[in-house]
């Protein structure tokens, strides 16, 4: 018997047993879909999390209180007790970091903007200094952007995001209109270009004003985050934060050999965490599918276990004609390795279609791989000749005179 027939004969086998083929490579399905699925969302969600969520360049590094990213508790109570970042803090950086090509502060809040009758109460409010424009490669579609005016006289003036202005003034001229605050009004002198959502959430519901008239309204006892931007990546990165690192250690008083008492973060290290914590979920997530493969391999050596036994008499009849032990054990082991792979294509199939269900139901990113695809089928075909060894090996060794006369 040659591969082409035993692959024959094994799709005859599913396709006329049908409930108990579905049974059979229900483990095998469930096994490799979840593979693919997995794979399919944590690649997805990486590629995301590096153009939307931690989407700097990679020349800017970001210095804060604690880092935005808090992986245990123990990080988070530690960081709870460092002393805030001032903007006078801001004002040494940017006087001292001679490698750094722009210097920004920024600082962000919650709050309730009001036009007329209308209003929104889930709005970011962000104060920022005019050179955090283009640190974030914020982009003006309609008047313009804080200038340094704005910033040294605290101005009662913001850029908006265009969620407000959809939602507060639909078809109205925002420029030079005033809008209040959390009870104070301000002019809006630009209108921020879209960004849309991460993550299902908006990223133009904001308004961006001085970071002097953020604290002059909302008070100097929050911590500022201070934004630097090299004029290169590499040593010129590695020089500014060095530079910044100096002088915070020397405005904070850290003494020498002890640890920072604030954070330094890049994109770099922003992405570094994430990829350990997907990489630990994807670890987990194939564990729970190997699970899957061992019970969905078991059953496929359970059912070839009863082909053996139900097809005893025609193994002894290819016998007493000439077939070997090889043949007869390659039979087998091409059935029960179609059955895996069978199990295995409608896996992938079932695998991409739950992701991507679940990309247009709730937004979450998916990216399909073929190096992903290709892995499962493999899974799959090695699970199907794995289980199958046993009942092929028992098939090969069967007496053909004892086996002739073999009757159920």
């Amino acid at each position: 018997m040659n591969t082409a027939e035993g692959i024959r004969i094994a799709l005859h086998s599913l396709w006329a047993n049908k409930l108990r083929s579905t049974l059979t490579l229900l483990g095998v399905v469930i096994g490799v879909a979840a593979v693919i699925a997995v794979v399919t969302f944590v690649n997805g969600i990486n590629g995301y999390v590096a153009t939307k969520i931690f989407n700097l360049g990679a020349d800017v590094f970001i210095v804060a209180k604690i880092s935005p990213v808090i992986t245990s508790i123990d990080q988070f109570l530690e960081g709870q007790k460092r002393k805030d970042l001032a903007l006078e803090d801001y004002h040494a950086v940017l006087a001292g970091c001679g490698s750094c090509k722009h210097t920004g502060a920024s600082i962000n809040g919650i709050g309730k903007v009001r036009y007329g009758d209308l209003s929104s109460s889930d709005t970011m409010i962000r104060g920022m200094t005019p050179s955090m424009a283009p640190i974030l490669d914020l982009e003006i579609v309609a008047g313009r952007m804080l200038n340094e005016i704005d910033l040294n006289n605290a101005s009662r003036v913001v850029v908006i995001g265009s969620d407000v202005l959809e939602k507060l003034m639909p078809g109205v001229d925002a420029i030079g209109r005033e809008v209040r605050i959390d009870g104070e009004s301000y002019t809006v002198i630009g209108l921020g270009k879209t960004e849309g959502k991460t993550l299902g959430q908006s990223r133009d519901n904001y308004v961006i004003m001085p970071i002097t008239a953020w604290m002059r309204k909302y008070g100097t006892h929050n911590s500022i985050r201070i934004l630097g931007k090299s004029a290169g990546v590499g040593p010129q990165l590695d020089a500014a934060i060095d530079e910044t690192r100096a002088i915070m250690r020397s405005r904070r008083h850290d003494l020498p050999g002890a640890a920072d008492s604030f954070s330094i973060e890049t994109n770099a290290s922003f992405l570094g965490i994430w990829a350990n914590i997907s990489g630990s979920f994807f670890i987990a997530m194939i564990a729970i599918a190997a699970i899957s493969l061992v019970v969905g391999g078991i059953v496929i050596m359970n059912i070839m276990l009863v082909s053996v036994t139900e097809r005893t008499r025609e193994i002894g009849i290819r016998k007493a004609l000439g077939a070997r032990r090889s043949d007869v054990l390659r039979q087998f082991l091409i059935e029960s390795s179609t059955m895996a792979v069978v199990g295995g294509i409608i896996g992938v199939l079932f695998g991409i279609a739950v992701a991507k269900t679940v990309t247009a139901l709730i937004g979450m990113p998916s990216v399909i791989k073929l190096w992903a695809i290709a892995a499962g089928l493999a899974v799959s075909a090695s699970v199907g000749i794995f289980f199958g060894v046993y009942p092929a090996r028992r098939a090969a060794n069967l007496d053909p005179i004892a086996a002739l006369r073999f009757e159920l």
